[in-house]
């Protein structure tokens, strides 16, 4: 299978399988399994039954033959383009074994026969585009009907005309028609289930610049993270449509790539008749070689994020933050992934680099005036002003000569205006800068809003329970040497009760309840710029130090963006922990599609009786849960025993590092 969209086609099945429902696996869809799991199709796919049903049929020389369809590869896909045919016409085939390689709407996959027979005739070739369920081959079952198969679409059951190019005209707008020779287009991926639309962060490769299939050309902000966009097919970058820092709507065309160099002019002017690509300016005179140069500046320290077309890789937020604060970010030193420069580099350089302003002068006091009793000094238009707004001009202050009333004071006194900022006096701390006006959202923080307005539709009730936490403490210190967390052990102690309380495991469908097997605890966790839940999955059957280990590994991909789908999209039932804040209490809010939630506050002390005491009282240490459940499915008396039960484990938690 190919790489494509910065993950391997393998990573991209589980990822595009992990919404679906379980269903069998159908002839048309790759068998595949990873670490062990099998994954199955979604149920919009054909059975075999039907298969067999609507691709037989004969043709005018009652030659037997069997349809090869486009198959739906994803919930998504509407079209397929053809990679490449791993068989050709005339060639025999089994059934299970891949003849061709199809290019979705999410990743690259093999397609597999699901009959015996002979390859008669290619129909979408490779590179071409076909509609889903369309007819891209035909199979015949003898080999001595392969002449007749592939004669035999002329008439009766014919199939489909050949789709079209890799880029079909029809996709573009009117005025434009596709140029007649190979080149292939380059859309905006999918990266995730929710992503609507992708921002590209940054170009590893300019205009006219070769590639290959497999390299990285692009930095894609999903709604989850940043990824690198490899390319699929060997050429040239004749024509960037999607700029740094521009968004484009997924499966929209970002790029065009030129199979010849020579051909890199031509798509050139076909990407101006493309949406948002501007009309490609024609070269300078070489008389313009002789206006004088601009004088150099001073070279900056080197930098490892440059890249030779002077390319700088760094987060969108550290990119608005150096224009925010005037830092070259060419000069900062990255220490992300890869040398990528994040916010922290930028506000480090700012810190160790700009010299501090040194404070203005202060004013010179105005004279005071004392008017007369009953004499309010203003302007004119101020007393206009303030009579139009119903203000007492006795209640405005005046910043004018003497204290006179202004205009701006009255207009600062209804709010038009906002108040000039004084200046500190000499010695005193510089005011604090707050922020101020609209920051657009980011591809995460979008994705979180749009998740959080999905869980309106969803009725919940919430149960919550105090829990002793002196001997989980106590185990806590043993184990916290050999690396492990309280994330690690908590959620092992929530699994455990799981175990007894399967419902509390389950999601809600329209035709009933959904019962998942894995135990999969999603953690959630903030990082920069938003909110993601990595994911350790079985965690009722791992050991704690192999689920404390994990949890590292986790945080790390999600603090580095570097979390693949199924690191993060895989849960079964949340947890979220503000402990370490000092929260006493607090409510968390549903996930779509999850059954439960578990809202976990810090811990207290308190002071309770205690007849063994020397005084009667001793100190014990509580923590309040709080569990947020699906009433369409979870029951009050379900959370119930579900909070009991983990009380109860978190009392005895000796067997959970058995």
């Amino acid at each position: 299978m190919k790489i494509i969209a910065g993950i391997s086609s393998t990573t991209a099945l589980l990822f595009l399988l992990s919404w679906q429902t379980s269903q069998p696996t159908t002839a048309f869809v790759a068998k595949s399994t990873a670490h062990g799991l099998q994954k199955h199709a979604a149920s919009f796919f054909p059975t075999n039954v039907d298969i067999y049903e609507n691709v037989r049929f004969s043709t005018a020389l009652k030659a037997e033959s069997i349809k090869i369809t486009m198959p739906a590869l994803s919930s998504t896909m509407k079209e397929g383009r053809v990679v490449s045919w791993l068989k050709s016409e005339g060639d025999a085939i089994e059934a299970g074994e891949a003849i061709m390689v199809v290019e979705s709407d999410k990743a690259d996959m093999d397609v597999e026969a699901f009959e015996d027979g002979y390859l008669a005739k290619i129909i979408t070739g490779e590179g071409e585009t076909a509609e889903v369920g369309a007819v891209v081959a035909l199979v015949a079952t003898e080999e001595a009907d392969i002449a007749a198969v592939a004669a035999g679409d002329e008439g009766g059951d014919a199939a489909p005309t050949p789709s079209a190019e890799a880029v079909p005209a029809a996709d573009a707008p009117a005025g434009g028609a596709a140029p007649d020779f190979e080149f292939s287009q380059l859309d905006m991926p999918a990266l995730s289930s929710t992503m609507k639309e992708g921002k590209v962060v940054s170009w590893l490769k300019g205009e006219g610049d070769s590639v290959e299939a497999g390299e990285a050309i692009m930095v894609v902000e999903s709604d989850k993270a940043d990824m690198d966009v490899e390319a699929f097919e060997d050429g040239y970058i004749a024509a960037i449509i999607t700029g740094e820092g521009e968004t484009a709507n997924v499966g929209a065309p970002v790029a065009l790539i030129a199979a010849n160099e020579a051909d890199i002019p031509a798509l050139k002017a076909y990407a101006a008749t493309l949406s948002g690509a501007p009309t490609p300016a024609a070269p300078a005179p070489a008389a313009a070689t002789t206006a004088p140069k601009a004088v150099p500046k001073a070279a900056s320290p080197a930098s490892v994020n440059a890249s030779a077309g002077g390319r700088v890789v760094a987060s969108p937020l550290a990119k608005k933050m150096a224009t925010e604060m005037g830092v070259d970010i060419s000069a900062v030193v990255g220490s992300g992934p890869g040398g990528r420069i994040t916010a922290a580099d930028v506000q480090n350089a700012a810190a160790g680099g700009t010299p501090a302003k040194k404070a203005a002068p202060a004013s010179p006091s105005k004279p005071k005036h004392i008017p007369a009793p009953g004499v309010i000094a203003a302007t004119p238009t101020a007393r206009a002003l303030a009579k139009k707004a119903k203000l007492d001009l006795a209640s405005i202050e005046g910043t004018g000569e003497f204290g006179r009333v202004t205009a701006d004071d009255v207009r600062i006194a209804t709010g038009e205006k906002k108040p000039v900022r004084k200046t500190a006096a000499p010695g005193a701390p510089a005011p604090i800068e707050m922020p101020e006006g609209l920051v657009p959202f980011t591809g995460m923080q979008r994705a979180v809003s749009n998740n959080m307005v999905a869980t309106l539709d969803c009725p919940v009730f919430r149960a919550s329970r105090e829990i002793e936490m002196d001997a989980f403490n106590a185990l806590y210190q043993s184990v916290k040497p050999k690396g492990v967390t309280v994330s690690a052990l908590l959620a092992k102690a929530v699994a455990k009760a799981i175990e007894k309380h399967p419902i509390i495991n389950s999601s809600f469908r329209p035709e009933g309840t959904f019962f998942n097997k894995d135990i999969n605890i999603a953690m959630a966790v903030a990082i920069e710029g938003g909110l993601i839940t990595p994911v350790l999955k079985y965690a009722n059957e791992r050991d704690v130090l192999e689920l404390g280990e994990n949890w590292k590994e986790l945080v790390g991909k999600a603090k580095a963006g570097t979390l693949s789908p199924d690191e993060y999209n895989s849960g079964t039932f949340v947890i979220s922990n503000m402990g370490m804040f000092g929260v006493s209490q607090f409510d968390a809010i549903l996930p779509a599609g999850m059954g439960g939630i578990l809202a976990v506050a810090g811990t207290q002390e308190y002071i309770v009786p205690d007849k063994q005491a020397v005084l009667g009282m001793k100190k014990i240490s509580k923590m309040t849960v709080t569990l947020t459940c699906d009433h369409r499915q979870i029951y009050g008396a379900d959370a119930a025993m579900f909070l009991k039960t983990l009380n109860d484990i978190m009392m005895n938690p000796a067997p959970l590092v058995k």
